[in-house]
């Protein structure tokens, strides 16, 4: 199925894994209120990368935050899998980001002292996986995304493209159903960034992961399924 026509059939038949409803954050200093989002809400189909695109401060980090369940809105849904989320507990909340949702950012957030493999085991051995059938794991995304022949490398040995597809596999270690990412390619020359762009786009497809990837790159939005951005707090399709 192509998940780039986001017509109405397609839509009736596939169920988002991610929903986001109307959702508004309010920040507050002293007594200034600053209106961040205004009903925001956006749906994200299986092995659809979307774009958010959009200047510095215009919420998009935001919205990741309150997409990942790392932040909650003041009003307004988030449905991951077709869980509502507002209501739970911050252990249910963590106990689904743990399962269906990965994060990838600007900087890789590598454990230096750990080589990429072992970087990649660790999530999926928090969860309860057993050393071995973690290892195995790890080594087939790593060597998916190109890094089979570096992966007892510590991240230092590594460059910086390597260090944020290693970044990508652990993201993608638990098998998630959604996957947010913020700048994963800011810090990279043009080229690394577009091999690393490469690799986390086939991943989705291959995957059948969700993916929603903020970036001032509008060549490599260019190259997405979708384009959206925020104006005046709500969520736009961008042609």
């Amino acid at each position: 199925m192509n998940y780039a026509a986001q017509d109405t059939r397609h839509q009736a038949t596939v169920h988002p894994v991610l929903q986001l409803v109307e959702l508004r954050r309010i920040f507050r200093q002293g007594d200034r209120e600053i209106p961040v989002l205004h009903g925001a809400s956006a749906e994200l189909y299986p092995g659809e990368a979307v774009a958010l695109v959009g200047p510095s401060g215009a919420g998009k980090s935001t919205l990741l935050h309150i997409a990942g369940l790392l932040e909650r809105p003041d009003a307004g849904e988030v449905y991951v899998n077709g869980v509502a989320t507002s209501n739970l507990t911050d252990a249910e909340r963590t106990a689904i980001r743990r399962t269906e949702i990965g994060f990838v950012y600007q900087f890789h957030h590598l454990l230096p002292e750990f080589s990429a493999v072992e970087n990649v085991m660790l999530p999926q051995m928090i969860r309860g996986l057993a050393k071995g059938e973690a290892r195995v794991r790890a080594l087939e995304l790593l060597s998916y995304l190109g890094l089979k022949d570096r992966a007892t490398h510590r991240p230092a040995e590594l460059s910086g493209g390597e260090q944020q597809r290693v970044a990508i596999a652990r993201a993608v270690a638990n098998a998630p159903r959604v996957l947010l990412a913020d700048e994963p390619t800011g810090n990279l020359d043009p080229r690394t960034a577009a091999h690393v762009f490469n690799a986390l786009t086939q991943l989705v497809r291959a995957s059948g992961l969700a993916a929603l990837v903020a970036t001032h790159n509008m060549d490599l939005a260019q190259q997405m399924d979708r384009r959206v951005t925020l104006q005046d707090g709500l969520v736009v399709e961008v042609e």
